[in-house]
């Protein structure tokens, strides 16, 4: 797909989220020193791949696909397919991606 390409939301983020897991995303929620969730990260590992979708806010979630030789998948120096942005098209998006690049 083309960063050109619009690519019209098909999950909302709760049908989005399930569908994640669904696919075998393994969730971490990162918090700060009171406890309080800072954002909702997935990852899933597959082929020869990394997947990671972090949700921030319904408005701000990253999604990176990246190799699976990266060393730091949260600050990765090389991805194959980013997206940021609301999360309904961005899930949208990273759902739609083929498992193998």
């Amino acid at each position: 797909m083309s960063s050109a390409e619009v690519v019209a939301p098909v999950f909302d983020i709760e049908t989005g989220l399930q569908e994640l897991v669904a696919r075998g995303y393994q969730f971490v929620h990162p918090a700060d020193e009171r406890g309080e969730v800072l954002a909702v990260v997935g990852v899933r590992v597959h082929d020869d791949v990394v997947d990671v979708v972090r949700l921030n806010a319904e408005d701000d979630v990253v999604a990176t696909r990246m190799p699976g030789t990266e060393e730091n998948i949260f600050e990765p120096e090389r991805w194959l397919w980013r997206r940021r942005g609301e999360g309904a098209m961005v899930l949208t998006e990273i759902l739609s991606l083929p498992d193998a690049c």
